[in-house]
């Protein structure tokens, strides 16, 4: 965990360079307990056969969620998204969701946000961990959430994705697909990573 949360901080080129000189095995461990959204970035930039070589080693559910976010272009909101975020139905209560919180938010890339979807995965509301903690314990999650949500598609491009963080001074925006079903989450750290070298250009 030490090892992966040091690399996060790293510049890409020695991410590299460190993961180039471990055997899969070693760096499948390493990237494992990285974010989603960083994994992918780093086995995006690794040549093919090491890439190769370390999803095989990685547990096949979060080596298929990398997979994934390799398909999505860096620049588009399916390439900068983590699919590592909480959802729950709209009648969930308070206290269920503090509990499952509780259990699964050291594993989650982002917890400010809580997202209320449907049984298709489709988003209806969001709810922040501050609201969430001020509330009564047996109210429903649709009573407290916020229908007003700001989201964007998976083949929206940075330019609009910055656009919507600073008109609406947001911390993480949901990107939906065609359906408005949730496919993950943009926090505005994994934005800056994408647009900062090309500022300034």
């Amino acid at each position: 965990e030490t090892a992966a949360e040091t690399l996060e901080e790293t510049d890409s080129k020695i991410q590299v360079s460190l993961i180039n000189d471990l055997n899969s095995a070693e760096a499948s461990d390493i990237i494992e307990e990285m974010s989603l959204s960083e994994a992918a970035d780093l086995i995006g930039d690794l040549p093919k056969a090491k890439a190769e070589g370390i999803l095989n080693e990685m547990e096949k559910d979060i080596a298929d969620d990398v997979k994934e976010l390799l398909t999505h272009p860096e620049r588009e909101a399916g390439g900068m998204m983590t699919t590592s975020y909480l959802s729950f139905r709209p009648a969930t209560t308070v206290k269920e969701t503090l509990e499952k919180f509780r259990r699964e938010a050291a594993d989650v890339d982002l917890v400010y946000y809580l997202y209320v979807t449907d049984d298709e995965e489709r988003l209806l509301g969001v709810v922040t961990l501050r609201d969430l903690i001020l509330a009564d314990q047996d109210n429903k999650l649709e009573d407290l959430m916020d229908e007003r949500i700001i989201s964007v598609k998976l083949d929206d491009k940075d330019d609009t994705i910055a656009e919507h963080f600073a008109k609406y001074a947001v911390t993480a925006i949901p990107v939906v697909d065609e359906n408005e079903r949730m496919q993950g989450t943009i926090i505005f750290k994994n934005l800056l990573e994408v647009v900062a070298p090309y500022l300034g250009q």
